[in-house]
């Protein structure tokens, strides 16, 4: 498999011989109003794309949505995208996505099969208590293929029973992490940090874990930096920090 992180939580994915591209998020760098109630107030997205929208969109065969947040799906994305092209979410997102245009929208409940890949969903949770409430139901999912390792993208979560089981029930060789530690100036993360990284190392001893979705919203907190430095302290294996635009090849 490969996997390139365009920017934020926006990947590319090779698995099975097709490309999926994760959580579209296309807006020119500052054009967005930043989140409310952030201790940052630079306005999003706070980098620009590392390639042009039409490079990103190459070859793409299907779309994957965690969730409708905008920087995980913003209206430069929906406005690019093919409206015939394969789009996999989770249920609550289906007639939202239809009211955009999208005409192959594929509600995952629990598992589909597509091209010799069977995608199934996760759960998670979008930060903790009434907070988590708030956000609205995020989710994960896990590629599974003959000829490949399984991958688990965990999605906008943080450490809970869900991300705990989804490593335990599939076993995936892979694990990409949102791991900058979104928060307000007031109550819990909302997305993985330091400890939660710690968490999933310790389930899952044997994968790699790749940790993105930082230093391009306001509210991301955890610099690439500080990861990689924690990652060296406490000699954790198999821990890597990708740069936008950068691929790995597993």
């Amino acid at each position: 498999m490969d996997i390139q992180l365009i920017r934020q939580a926006t990947m590319k994915i090779q698995y099975n011989g097709h490309i999926i591209l994760v959580d579209p998020m296309f807006s020119p760098r500052g054009s967005l109003d930043p989140v409310a109630n952030a201790a940052n107030d630079k306005r999003n997205p706070l980098v620009d794309l590392p390639f042009p929208v039409e490079e990103i969109l190459k070859e793409v065969e299907a779309v994957m949505i965690t969730h409708m947040h905008r920087d995980h799906l913003d209206d430069a994305a929906i406005q690019s995208l093919p409206k015939d092209i394969v789009v996999f979410c989770q249920p609550e997102d289906e007639g939202k996505l239809q009211e955009h245009g999208f005409l192959n929208v594929v509600k995952v409940n629990s598992d589909v099969q597509w091209n010799g890949i069977k995608l199934s969903r996760t759960g998670g949770r979008h930060g903790t208590g009434e907070l988590a409430r708030a956000m609205g139901p995020v989710s994960g999912f896990i590629l599974e293929a003959d000829s490949e390792e399984n991958l688990y993208i965990a999605g906008d979560t943080v450490w809970c029973d869900e991300t705990e089981d989804a490593i335990r029930n599939y076993k995936p060789g892979v694990i990409i992490v949102n791991g900058g530690e979104a928060q307000f100036k007031t109550g819990d993360p909302i997305t993985m940090g330091l400890k939660d990284i710690v968490k999933v190392r310790n389930q899952a001893a044997d994968s790699l874990i790749v940790v993105v979705h930082m230093e391009a919203w306001n509210h991301c907190l955890l610099k690439r930096e500080t990861v990689m430095n924690f990652i060296e302290d406490n000699e954790l294996k198999n821990v890597i920090v990708p740069n936008d635009g950068e691929k790995i090849t597993r």
